[in-house]
């Protein structure tokens, strides 16, 4: 009897273990305590970019296997969309970013990673550009998880989620009307040629870490090695070494193609 019992005990606390020890601090995940503001409603830029070496590997969950696609070329999807926010916050994503609930983002099961998507919400017409840098969503009747961001964008927050069509941006020499960087031809369905903003400031978005020793002493190294202006502003709690702004196109392109080949793969551009 006692050894059932020594057993019993045994039993509940690796329980108790395994719970204390997950990777997230939430149980459940909730709402964050403020709104996005005006800046982190601003559509993703969907641009070109090499698959991540993280997450583009088939793989299982839960007893399913899934496939990634090779391209993201033609794909449109309707579906379900839900969002995940503070429970997930400052973890990392499945290509080895860091999930900012205030980014446009999203996970998708099967779509390389990164890819840019656009969101239209089929309940009130609304839609978003997002950067797909995480998997899920695993509940099988939903299609895509979005950042709280996004989420809020297409007024889908009470609700929880929403019947969406997701389309992938692969074309890259023009911008989208939702942008406003972009003039369309509703009748025609052509698209003027794209036309840079005179106010857009480029920079490279290294990586984001809530360490501040890490990120200051990475932003003092990359200074250095680059010569080139080198923050890390803090946001959310997380530090985001940025380098730039990068004026020069070329320059920019060489410098983040040479960070994502070295050290830093999920290095990717941004402006602000």
């Amino acid at each position: 009897m006692e050894n059932i019992k020594t057993l019993f005990v045994i039993f509940a606390m690796s329980l108790l273990s395994a719970c204390s020890s997950s990777r997230y601090q939430d149980t459940h995940d909730s709402i964050p305590s403020r709104l996005p503001n005006i800046s982190e409603l601003n559509d993703a830029i969907a641009r070109a970019e090499p698959h991540s070496r993280g997450g583009n590997k088939n793989y299982r969950v839960r007893g399913i296997n899934y496939k990634v696609l090779n391209t993201a070329q033609g794909f449109e999807q309707i579906g379900t969309a839900s969002w995940y926010g503070k429970k997930f916050h400052g973890h990392l994503t499945s290509n080895g970013e860091v999930y900012d609930m205030y980014a446009m983002s999203a996970a998708h099961k099967n779509l390389p990673l990164p890819t840019y998507l656009k969101v239209t919400n089929l309940g009130n017409n609304k839609s978003v550009i997002v950067r797909v840098n995480d998997r899920g969503p695993f509940h099988q009747s939903r299609i895509v998880d979005l950042s709280y961001s996004a989420a809020y964008k297409l007024d889908m927050l009470k609700a929880g989620t929403a019947k969406v069509k997701i389309t992938a941006i692969t074309e890259f020499g023009e911008k989208t009307k939702k942008n406003s960087s972009q003039v369309a031809n509703i009748k025609t369905g052509t698209h003027v040629p794209n036309i840079a903003l005179p106010h857009e400031k480029n920079y490279i978005q290294v990586f984001a870490t809530s360490k501040y020793q890490l990120a200051k002493s990475t932003a003092k190294m990359l200074s250095k090695q680059y010569s080139q202006t080198v923050n890390y502003p803090k946001k959310n709690g997380l530090y985001r070494i940025q380098i730039g702004p990068v004026v020069n196109k070329t320059k920019l392109n060489k410098l983040l193609i040479e960070l994502k080949q070295g050290n830093y793969p999920s290095a990717y551009l941004r402006s602000l």
